[in-house]
């Protein structure tokens, strides 16, 4: 599923044929998108497809093109403090980006079938809390990730406010997700190969809203000869956050909010986050020119520069060095964490400035 949109030569320019094909619409999802590299999401020797508009499946490993996740951020209308769930979370690609709009006080669950996809979506998980540049930028809600299947989910859980699930869902199972909602919440599967939008308007009233035609793999059903052992799947408990770690929060929030009102102060306006850099190549064109008057040749043809046999070879010989010449728009200033360099500045011990930066070395 996927080649909506041109591939991209960057994770930024990926986004910005998504923006130019009307998948991203709001600033919230293309913050989170650009964020995320989608590349570090690939097995290496597979990065060279990560900015294809084209979903990729590894062994278990699997993830959605661009242009669906796309569509199932904006359909999920998601803000800070909702509770999201995941069914099928995978590379945790997805919940790694919902988190970043969500903030520190919501709610990030995911459920995944397979125990090796779970192992590799915690590394790349760790990954970019502690390596990417981009962490610094937001406050995160780190998502949960727990083994089992979706259909097994305790009846005892809580509902959510925001339900994604990543395969086809039978029909059977409609009224099963549906009861995974929170009054006003909002479900976004493939059902009956549609993206499906769903919102619940009351205790036993929906809102359905067909998105555009898809094709998922079916949901994994449980083994029904197995029904007598089977367990159900308790999903993680609400994180309260202690007051260490709220107070962290706080703190860097202040920070944040200083580090502005300087800038604004300065007159550079708000914050902004880095440019970004596009490269241009230049080609080379030849063409003959014909010209008519009245439907008739008036002219064979202009003479080309080309033409002339003895610049020919030195020409060719330019035009191929040009050709593989790279430009760039401007050239670009190593980005700068004004956040770290403000904590790393304070009086203050240094296991105390590490728990402030999450012990993030960079």
């Amino acid at each position: 599923m996927g080649g909506a949109v041109s591939a991209g030569e960057d994770n930024d320019d990926l986004i910005d044929n998504l923006k130019e094909a009307q998948y991203i619409r709001t600033e919230e999802v293309e913050q989170a998108f650009r964020a995320i590299d989608r590349a570090d999401y690939y097995l290496e020797e597979f990065k060279e497809n990560a900015y294809k508009d084209l979903a990729w499946k590894h062994g278990n490993i699997h993830l959605s093109a661009p242009c669906i996740y796309s569509e199932v951020m904006e359909a999920l209308e998601l803000q800070p403090g909702l509770s999201f769930l995941n069914l099928g979370s995978g590379t945790g690609y997805l919940s790694t980006m919902v988190g970043l709009i969500l903030g520190p006080f919501g709610i990030n669950h995911g459920v995944e079938l397979h125990p090796d996809v779970i192992e590799y979506a915690k590394q790349k998980l760790e990954q970019f809390v502690h390596t990417s540049e981009s962490f610094d930028r937001f406050e995160f809600c780190e998502p949960s990730f727990v083994a089992g299947n979706c259909l097994d989910i305790s009846l005892e859980s809580s509902a959510y406010d925001r339900v994604y699930c990543g395969a086809g869902v039978q029909k059977e199972h409609e009224d099963y997700m549906k009861n995974l909602l929170k009054v006003g919440g909002i479900l976004v599967m493939p059902l009956e190969e549609k993206l499906t939008k769903i919102t619940r308007t009351g205790s036993s009233s929906w809102e359905t809203e067909k998105i555009l035609a898809v094709s998922f793999a079916p949901l994994v059903q449980p083994n029904k000869s197995d029904s007598a052992k089977r367990q159900p799947l308790h999903l993680p408990p609400p994180n309260v956050r202690t007051l260490q770690d709220l107070s962290r929060i706080a703190i860097r929030g202040r920070i944040k909010k200083t580090i502005s009102q300087e800038t604004v102060a300065r007159g550079s306006g708000v914050l902004k986050s880095q440019p970004r850099y596009k490269r241009k190549r230049l080609r080379r064109r030849r063409m003959g020119t014909i010209v008519f008057l009245d439907k008739e040749v008036f002219a064979s043809q202009i003479p080309n520069p080309f033409d002339d046999n003895n610049n020919y070879e030195e020409a060719e010989a330019d035009l191929r060095e040009e050709e593989e010449k790279v430009t760039y728009d401007m050239k670009a200033d190593p980005p700068v964490n004004h956040l770290r360099e403000k904590i790393l500045s304070l009086p203050l011990p240094d296991p105390l400035k590490s728990y402030l930066l999450y012990y993030r070395e960079k």
